[in-house]
């Protein structure tokens, strides 16, 4: 009986009557010739390929925007003949952009692409074998990708404003005059996008 085997790119076995060509990702060749009558000959591809790929993804965005915004008091106060007293304004503005992108897309197009190509392809040759023999000739190829894709976001925006005017006060004159506070305002404007393509 004559018996060969491939795992892989691994020779099992290589007996009298066979020939043998392989390298890894590239075609595999097989021949049985000039055998005597009732041989047994047997030519077995094996390709295994497993392929795990893990994408573990953990994105943390965090804004803080603390805003604090007061005018001043604006006074008029024992005099005989008041004047006017106003305060300036108080203002804050604050613009939070965040974009987020993650993608694991080129890397399982690279293992889908790595592993259809992996094994190359394989042929066979029986040629010139004796009466009553027996030939066989068994391909196996087996293909196993394992994706597995982890994302984890955490998006945090914290705004806390605070406006206040001052005080206005007329009092204690002979002849009074007027007094104005400011204005006191916050803005804000937060802009959050995130994106996720596996």
């Amino acid at each position: 009986m004559k018996r060969l085997q491939i795992i892989r790119n691994v020779i099992a076995a290589a007996l009298l009557g066979v020939a043998l060509t392989t390298g890894f990702a590239s075609a595999q060749t097989g021949t049985i010739g000039t055998t005597g009558p009732n041989s047994e000959n047997e030519i077995t591809f094996e390709n295994e390929t497993t392929i795990d790929l893990d994408n573990k993804n953990r994105v943390r965005v965090n804004n803080d925007n603390d805003q604090n915004a007061r005018s001043g008091d604006a006074e008029t106060k024992e005099n005989t003949n008041a004047g006017d007293a106003s305060s300036g304004s108080a203002s804050n503005g604050n613009t939070t952009t965040t974009g987020v992108s993650v993608s694991n897309a080129t890397s399982a197009a690279a293992a889908l692409n790595w592993g259809a190509n992996g094994g190359g392809g394989s042929s066979a040759t029986i040629d010139t074998t004796g009466p009553n023999s027996e030939n066989e000739v068994e391909f196996k190829n087996e293909l196993k990708i394992y994706v597995d894709n982890t994302n984890r976001i955490n998006v945090v925006n914290d705004n806390d404003q605070r406006a206040r005017s001052g005080d206005a006060e007329v009092s204690e004159n002979t002849n009074g005059g007027s007094a104005s506070s400011g204005n006191a305002s916050n803005t804000n404007s937060s802009s959050t996008s995130v994106t996720v393509s596996n």
